[in-house]
């Protein structure tokens, strides 16, 4: 097996234990190439795992029976055993730069040598692609293998899982995941529009939309784990779930229900699974007359300087189903056969009688690693749609305070900083109106106890909020406690409770008593607030504390 890419070893790890699976016959080893600029992470992946390596220059005095690679861009010792490639994308669709000139290569076709001594055999996955190599190489004629795709067929097979990778990722119900995703280049997503994650989290609500980053392996590679991680570093605190590369890129588009992309393999994998996808970039290296071509003009595009939530709400509302099925039937062909089709042609080529043991179909991936936890504190807008005698109605919208922008304030619209009490940027903690735990369930009065620590701990604060046994508690600074609980509906978190507390004393209304019905992304639930009574006395605050408390609050918080 060659190991020269993250990107191309991840596809072999993925299709070659379920080939030679239980066969006594068969060794596999790894040999370790580390011509390629992108070749960061390939031995610390194959330690990771176990994998028996070897030097690249050792296949001379120790020739395989099969070498297998998911990277074309190969120099392979003289020698009479054969090299099958598999793709490690879809098909043939990109110019990339050729390592050996200055110029650009076709990604996938295999060097002149190696055709030229009839040695490779290139998987595909679609007859398409068999004209395509012939019209460019004629040396590939009858030098191509008609496969499928097994990443393909593993996602379709996925797809059963879909809300059990959803909730793994920490998806609530109701919310909605963006999965943006680039491929690797000046021209791609991620060279073109590097903050869109962050964009997108400062517009889109948080109860709303959850937001993923997919980057292709090379991207990872060409700049390092580190140097992603800073580049991401706001988008990653305000809630951005960045992926893996070498685990659970396929489960985040399993469980995403709008794709933004490039011309990337994910994109197309996203709009062939019958998801949404909205354009950000389209590379020039992108290859006419391929389906990821024809994808450039089947699919809308996003326009980064526009407002970003109508775009996305407009996308999912026209979406329909089988939108890209011509696009993509170009890509794929004969579903769920690339795993029988690549086991018949591996054992062809080394020369051995399959086992009588059928051959594996598809399966499921496992679980994915859990996403991104939300982010500590939250720019809070709370919108009053009605006012009643002793009740009122509000829409909440809640953004990451690290990336949210100045909102102005009207007569029935308010805004409040809410900060969980570990939040670790001291300027938003010391500024936050309310400050919430969100981890612990409290009694009664250890709750209240834990309030008035917390009011002191954080002198700028006003309100103070935590679940409690029966809902949530929320403290007025000067106002005793209330016990926020949900007539209709799921119990609120400490930041909805206290939003609707918040907004009472904003309206200057007591807010002991009152319904508040509270909608916030696809949520509608009212809520009760009561004084939570002391338990040594079995009263609550007096109707002119209440008051007091409400209007004590300055209208600027």
């Amino acid at each position: 097996m060659a190991a020269r890419t993250v990107t191309s070893l991840v596809r072999v790890l993925d299709v070659v234990p379920e080939i030679l699976h239980d066969d006594a016959r068969v060794t596999v080893v790894f040999a370790y190439d580390p011509t390629s600029a992108f070749n960061d992470g390939v031995l610390d992946l194959l330690r990771s795992l176990g994998c028996r390596t070897m030097p690249w220059p050792q296949l001379a005095e120790c020739p395989p029976d099969l070498l297998i690679s998911a990277s074309e861009n190969l120099t392979v010792p003289p020698g009479e055993y054969p090299v099958l490639v598999l793709p490690h994308g879809i098909g043939f669709q990109k110019h990339v730069p050729d390592s050996a000139g200055p110029g650009t290569r076709l990604s996938g076709l295999v060097p002149d040598a190696l055709l030229a001594a009839r040695r490779a055999w290139l998987a595909v996955s679609h007859p398409a692609q068999e004209a395509q190599l012939a019209s460019i190489h004629p040396g590939t004629a009858g030098r191509t293998v008609l496969v499928g795709d097994p990443c393909y067929d593993r996602l379709l097979a996925s797809e059963r899982w879909r809300e059990r990778y959803r909730s793994a990722l920490g998806l609530l119900p109701g919310q909605r995941l963006v999965l943006v995703t680039s491929t690797w280049g000046t021209e791609a997503l991620a060279g073109r529009h590097p903050g869109l994650p962050a964009e997108l989290l400062a517009q889109l609500p948080a109860d709303e939309y959850r937001v993923a980053l997919v980057l292709h392996p090379n991207v990872w590679s060409g700049h390092g784990t580190w140097q992603v991680g800073v580049l991401q570093r706001t988008a990653v605190e305000a809630g951005l779930t960045t992926v893996d590369p070498t685990d659970g890129w396929q489960q985040t588009l399993i469980a995403a229900d709008l794709v933004i992309g490039d011309h990337g393999s994910v994109t197309m994998y996203g709009a062939a699974i019958g998801r949404p996808v909205l354009l950000a970039a389209f590379g020039s290296e992108a290859v006419p007359g391929t389906a990821g071509w024809a994808l450039r003009t089947a699919a809308p595009w996003l326009d980064t300087a526009r407002p970003l939530p109508g775009q996305l709400r407009t996308a999912l509302a026209d979406h329909r189903p089988g939108r890209y099925t011509q696009v993509t039937s170009a890509a794929f062909t004969t579903p769920g056969q690339a795993l029988p089709r690549l086991r018949e042609t591996v054992y062809d080529l080394l020369g051995l009688t399959p086992p009588k043991r059928p051959a594996r179909t598809a399966r499921a991936f496992p679980l994915p690693p859990p996403g991104a936890a939300p982010p500590c504190s939250l720019l809070v807008r709370t919108t009053v749609t009605g006012v009643r005698a002793d009740a009122i109605e509000v829409e909440l919208d809640r953004f990451p305070a690290a990336l949210a922008g100045e909102a102005a304030e009207t007569a029935d619209s308010f805004r409040h900083l809410a900060c969980d009490v570990d939040e670790p940027d001291t300027r938003l903690a010391e500024s936050a109106t309310t400050v919430l735990i969100r981890a612990s369930v409290f009694a009664a009065e250890d709750g209240r106890r834990r309030i008035a620590g917390l009011l002191s701990d954080f002198p700028g604060a006003r309100l103070a909020a935590l679940s409690g046994e029966n809902g949530c508690l929320v403290g007025v600074r000067g106002g005793g406690t209330l016990e926020v609980t949900a007539a209709t509906g799921s119990c609120p978190d400490p930041g909805a409770a206290a939003a609707a507390v918040y907004a009472c004393l904003r309206l200057g209304i007591p807010p002991d008593g009152i319904t508040v019905t509270m909608r916030h992304g696809t949520l509608s639930r009212e809520l009760l607030l009561q004084s939570l009574r002391s338990s040594a006395t079995g009263q609550s605050p007096t109707s002119r504390d209440r008051t007091s408390a409400a209007r004590g609050l300055p209208p600027s918080l």
